[in-house]
């Protein structure tokens, strides 16, 4: 292997973020034409055969079996899976790893490919079409990977652009047929950026346990591997098993065996040392003792010897594929004690890692270990708390998408850093378990933030039950293969190359509305954290309802409901069951539960002043939930009831963090009397004293300086596009470095004036004491605001916290200030950058007479 182990050559353009259709001038990519030296992979609706050798790793054989029916689905002709050279035919496609093959070594003695700079890549493969491999052929298509991922991710990443979606099975996304595809002449090669890439099952009852058994009889190895299948198919090479009531080694020990043979890495999730299922614990029964490790070290480390016993019981030397998780937390993922036990959790990991030294009978260093930074547990690193260098540092974000620290220095430690990202929660101020609400550019500022800052070695996000979050999976995994790729712009057109690749080119336009709508609307409020209060109705008059805040939010969801059913119509037959799960149920449903609380609160309203017209709205709000149940209904029963269950999370009425056990809808009154007709009129503000609102991107000037400037941000917040200084990452600046925004704005009078800034929520990942911007009036007084959310201190953690739940409830941060004796005529309101990772959304301005 040494003599290809050359500096690595710098990797091709990304072909990640390309749809389907892609231009047939690039080395070694799809096209549907002929052209020079093309490999034609299926002609006239037959593909060419699959070679693999029969030595190779179970992943490479696994993946060329599934290649092979890859391109049955593309083409509807079946191929074979050859393991010998003496029944090839002129052309086949043949996947191979470095040094581990000898059809590919025989080519690379003969000069017939050049893989110089590819071995000793992480997960590196590469795509080239190579001519007269042997005698009596034309042409060979060979994906080679580095590593055995390497060389399932390059057969993947075929199998994409092919148009075979990585949601083929988990979402009913079908391929189109095509009758002729040919791959370009060249050499395209890839790679991924961050090490491990993965995703945790959370919170999986009640609805994907109760589908998993359902379905399969449980999370055993028949429900995984669809699971592996989509991981890999997304780049992903990394998971946190299910662990509510589930233990992944012992529910089914098959499930150890098949993600290594398919060659997923397997953790466990942040409060589980040592490779062991924290309900393994209880389940082994009470005679244990206490989860304490001051009680009861010596029946603790015999359990935790136990869980990497298991993981070395393959038969070889290296043991399961695996990243082992050091620590500890509390019973039940609790905090371990009530004050900073640093002393305590650094003997807990001295101990660990001598466990794993005299079992491995290797250095600690030599296995993959990560101490996930969650809650309570990163106050110990705050406080001074080190693991030795080996060992990965996960920071955590709040649970709502906001990251709570991230590296400041030793940024070339061995180990790295990494980010424990969540698109679920069970938790405070409520759980938001049931459907999508994550807005992509929020992740992407979150991460190309941590990605900026050095957290580059593992990334894995928190997908509750899978669905419905496989959009939001799918972002996250691409930007994990290459976060540099994933700049602000990509992110932007995003929804539209994901349609594209998903639903086809000819609708991608309209299906990437559609998608950036949903996710604008819905990053308003979690649904669980919505009802009939939650936004302002305006008052009733006796002829017509005044309109409010609430009505203008339905007018919208109403809009894209509308649209969405419209767009419905033109969708292939094939793609129907596709369409309603990944667009049409969320969309729909999110869209009625508005409407049952907007009517909801138009009943009580009504019904309190004894007005008939209450009568309308209780009926419209059993409408809804009626409707409810019926969406629920359908997803239950498409594709012959392939998900039954798995809409089964209670999303409506909460009264508390946790949820209520069934649905339910607000009680709604009934009025006595002649019903009066229900109409709503607009009613706006008019006048020179109405409030000002900006977006934030509307500014009319911008200046940069120490190497930042301003860009726009689209599907960030609840503005068209939020405003951040970039790049990412860098320290903080003062007035006199003059990173500005400028906007014009037109005073009625001598005045004095209210001004709000409307902020995406956000945290202070250096522990510097909070986040500041500043603002002035022309070249008045210059006034810096600042806001810290989550609680650092005992004294202000009361306040700090209230204002934490206000932020995630509402999805944004204000901030106030007043100006007093503002002359009339035009002036410019400046916005001065300070602080790194204040993400600026819209500007409110009162104008109100000075006292």
């Amino acid at each position: 292997m040494q003599k290809y182990v050359k500096p690595i050559l710098a990797v091709l353009a990304l072909y990640l973020l390309a749809p389907v259709a892609t231009a047939c001038d690039t080395p070694a990519t799809v096209c549907s034409e002929p052209s020079s030296g093309a490999f034609p992979l299926i002609h006239k609706g037959r593909p060419v055969p699959v070679v693999v050798d029969k030595q190779a790793d179970p992943a490479v054989l696994r993946v060329a079996e599934s290649f092979a029916r890859d391109l049955q689905r593309v083409s509807g002709g079946k191929t074979a899976v050859i393991k010998s050279p003496k029944k090839l035919k002129k052309t086949a496609v043949v996947i191979g790893v470095l040094g581990n093959n000898p059809f590919i070594e025989q080519w690379v003695n003969q000069g017939k490919l050049d893989v110089i700079g590819l071995a000793g890549t992480w997960e590196g493969f590469q795509v080239s079409v190579i001519d007269k491999p042997w005698k009596g052929m034309d042409k060979a298509l060979i994906i080679v990977g580095a590593d055995r991922r390497g060389a399932v991710f390059g057969t993947y990443d075929l199998s994409q652009k092919l148009g075979v979606s990585p949601w083929y099975w988990f979402a009913d996304v079908p391929p189109e047929r095509k009758s002729s595809v040919y791959i370009t002449s060249g050499t395209r090669r890839d790679a991924p950026k961050v090490r491990y890439r993965g995703i945790f099952i959370n919170d999986e009852q009640p609805a994907m346990q109760a589908w998993a058994e359902k379905k399969f009889g449980g999370f055993n190895a028949d429900m995984y591997e669809p699971v592996f299948e989509l991981i890999l198919r997304l780049k992903g090479n990394y998971i946190w098993p299910a662990m509510w009531e589930n233990v992944f080694h012992v529910d089914d020990p098959q499930n150890t065996v098949l993600a290594d043979q398919m060659g997923i890495v397997v953790g466990t999730s942040h409060h589980e040392p040592m490779m062991r299922a924290h309900y393994e614990w209880h389940q082994e029964g009470s005679d244990q003792g206490p989860w304490d490790y001051r009680k009861n070290s010596e029946n603790l480390r015999a359990f935790w010897r136990g869980g990497i016993e298991r993981m070395m019981s393959k038969g070889d030397d290296k043991g399961f594929d695996s990243l082992v998780t050091l620590g500890m937390r509390g019973d039940g993922d609790e905090p371990m004690t009530e004050g900073t036990a640093i002393t305590l959790l650094e003997s807990i990991v001295q101990d660990q890692r001598k466990i794993i030294e005299e079992v491995t009978k290797k250095p600690a260093k030599e296995l993959p270990q990560v101490w996930a930074l969650y809650k309570e547990v990163q106050e110990y690193y705050d406080k001074g708390m080190r693991v030795p260098e080996d060992v990965t540092l996960l920071f955590c974000d709040d649970n709502w998408g906001q990251i709570r620290r991230l590296p400041e220095k030793d940024l070339d430690r061995p180990g790295g850093y990494g980010v424990y990202y969540h698109y679920n929660y069970y938790g405070a101020p409520r759980s938001y378990k049931w459907t999508n609400t994550i807005q992509l550019g929020k992740v992407w500022q979150q991460m190309n933030l941590a990605w900026e800052r050095g957290a580059r070695d593992i990334w894995i996000v928190n997908v509750g039950d899978i669905k419905p979050t496989e959009y939001p999976t799918e972002f996250f995994m691409d930007m994990a293969w290459d976060p540099e790729a994933m700049t602000a712009d990509a992110q932007a057109n995003y929804a539209r190359v994901w349609a594209a690749r998903t639903f086809g080119e000819k609708l991608a336009d309209q299906i990437a509305s559609l998608q950036n709508r949903y996710d604008q609307y819905s990053s308003r409020r979690k649904p669980e954290l919505t009802d009939r209060s939650s936004f302002a109705i305006g008052k009733p008059t006796k002829e017509n309802l005044v309109t409010g805040e609430f009505y203008t939010i339905v007018q919208q969801w109403r809009k894209l409901d509308a649209d969405m059913k419209k767009l419905k119509t033109k969708i292939r037959p094939d793609q129907a069951d596709a369409f309603f799960q990944l667009l049409e149920y969320p969309i729909a449903s999110y869209a009625n539960l508005y409407e049952m609380y907007f009517s909801a609160a138009w009943n009580l309203r009504l019904a309190m002043s004894f007005d008939t017209r209450a009568n309308y709205f209780a009926s419209q709000a059993e409408q809804a939930f009626a409707y409810d149940k019926s969406l629920t209904e359908k997803y239950h029963s498409i594709n012959n009831g392939k998900w039954d269950e798995m809409l089964k999370q209670v999303h409506m009425n909460y009264i508390t963090w946790t949820a209520p056990t069934v649905n339910s809808m607000p009680q709604v009154m009934r009025i006595v009397g002649k019903e009066r007709r229900v109409i709503f009129q607009e009613q706006g503000c008019a006048g020179a004293h109405c409030p000002l609102e900006i977006e934030a991107s509307d500014f009319d000037r911008s200046q940069s300086g120490k190497g930042l400037s301003w860009q726009h941000v689209e599907n960030l917040g609840q503005s068209k596009a939020a405003v951040i200084a970039m790049p990412q990452g860098r320290e903080s600046t003062t007035v006199a470095d003059g990173v500005k925004l400028e906007y014009d704005i037109k005073v009625p009078q001598n005045t004095g004036l209210k001004l709000t800034l409307q902020l995406s929520p956000s945290l202070d990942t250096r522990n510097q004491g909070g986040l500041k911007i500043a603002v002035s009036i022309d070249d008045g007084p210059i006034k810096t605001l600042s806001y810290d959310l989550l609680p650092t201190a005992n004294a202000a953690k009361q306040e700090r916290e209230k204002a934490w739940y206000k932020a995630v409830i509402e999805n944004r941060q204000l901030l106030k200030t007043t100006f007093d004796k503002i002359d009339s005529g035009a002036r410019t309101l400046k916005i001065w950058r300070i602080d790194d990772n204040v993400i600026l959304e819209k500007i409110f301005i009162d104008f109100t007479h000075s006292s």
